[in-house]
């Protein structure tokens, strides 16, 4: 008898899904310190993080060749694949996790709590949906479970 591994994506997908609650968690909380503010970021920079990776890990499982393997060029290749629908919020959370990842810019701190609330929040949950739906038809396919 042989079992076959699951799809790589399948693995970060666990992962994304995670951070993501961890992230939701974070947005959920009214009147952050500080501090709680700064986690939230750090929050929110892991979760693109792991989002563009799965995306990545999605498309390849589907047989897509992705010409470069950049954060930007696979967004662009998951809305040519209609994996995501709203590519310019992707680009523009990508610009502000890199913006926040790399310089702290107080004068942009609360605007991008704000974008996270406000613009990116959605298209992230829905990718985390789009790709659990999948994951759990393709697991109910094969007679696995997903939990």
């Amino acid at each position: 008898m042989t079992t076959t591994e699951p799809p790589r994506w399948h693995y970060r997908f666990a992962n994304y899904r995670r951070a993501f609650l961890l992230l939701q968690e974070a947005l959920d909380k009214p009147d952050l310190t500080q501090l709680e503010q700064e986690g939230t970021i750090q929050r929110f920079e892991y979760t693109m993080e792991l989002a563009w990776k799965v995306m990545k890990d999605y498309l390849e499982a589907q047989n897509l060749v992705l010409r470069q393997v950049t954060p930007k060029a696979v967004i662009r290749a998951a809305s040519e694949a209609q994996l995501i629908d709203d590519a310019e919020a992707w680009m523009d959370a990508l610009d502000d996790r890199n913006r926040m990842s790399h310089t702290y810019d107080s004068a942009h701190f609360e605007e991008v709590l704000d974008n996270i609330r406000d613009s990116y929040f959605t298209p992230m949950d829905d990718l985390r949906a789009r790709l659990f739906q999948d994951l759990e038809s393709q697991q109910f396919a094969s007679g696995e479970s997903t939990e």
